[in-house]
């Protein structure tokens, strides 16, 4: 039965993503609204395909910010990377420069203000990230970061890459950690299962924090159970 749905999902995202994704790529030369509007509905119809085909539900805790703020999510799989365009009207999401080189989807997302990251460049890509960042903030759009840098399997909680705490310290924003689930269900190695995803967006964690104190209270919140931390 899991090898039918995740066959049947396929079968059905696939070209009614590629099908709005070449949509949005057509429109992107003369309208940046419908660039936003495209991503959106894109997302929408992977949440959609997601519960359908997968039974996956989604639970969302707390308040999403939609602007004045860095988001740290954690990073389990596939899903809440597609879910950043469903959480958010317009983020702006950091990610490995690689995925640019998607045909067309890379063009789609940096039209949409992605920030790509050139992760072996070292202080110049740093300078990069913030450059954009600075940028899409002053367009009133939150940033979205995966502090871990990659997934990571259910149960381990890495240290947090440094990008995190320079952004913080750069922009003088708050962080809104982000606990979920997503790996028990999409896994990276497996066929995903249905159940439940539940993303706990937590309490602000202040500006103006050294280091060590940031990156404890962000490492503690984002690896919290979702489903159970206060929000």
């Amino acid at each position: 039965m899991a090898f039918l749905r995740n066959l049947l999902f396929t079968i059905v995202f696939l070209p009614g993503a590629v099908l709005i994704t070449l949509s949005i790529a057509i429109v992107s030369p003369f309208s940046a609204k419908a660039i936003v509007w495209g991503s959106h509905k894109w997302s929408v119809w992977f949440v959609w395909c997601a519960r359908v085909f997968h039974g996956i539900r989604l639970v969302i805790r707390g308040d999403i910010p939609q602007s004045g703020a860095i988001v740290a999510l954690k990073h389990q799989s596939a899903f809440e990377t597609f879910l950043t365009l469903f959480l958010f009207d317009w983020p702006a999401v950091v990610m490995k420069a690689e995925l640019r080189k998607i045909p067309v989807w890379g063009y789609v997302s940096w039209r949409h203000g992605s920030i790509f990251v050139e992760r072996d460049k070292g202080g110049a890509a740093l300078k990069s990230m913030l450059r954009q960042a600075r940028l899409r903030v002053a367009e009133g759009r939150p940033i979205v970061m995966f502090p871990e840098g990659t997934r990571v399997p259910v149960g381990e909680s890495p240290e947090l890459k440094a990008g995190l705490y320079a952004v913080y310290a750069a922009l003088k924003l708050p962080v809104v950690p982000v606990a979920l689930d997503s790996g028990k269900v999409w896994s990276r190695t497996s066929l995903r299962q249905p159940g439940t995803v539940t993303l706990a967006f937590q309490p602000e964690v202040p500006t103006g924090l050294p280091r060590e104190d940031f990156e404890a209270r962000v490492h503690a919140a984002i690896n919290a159970d979702p489903r159970t931390v206060t929000v």
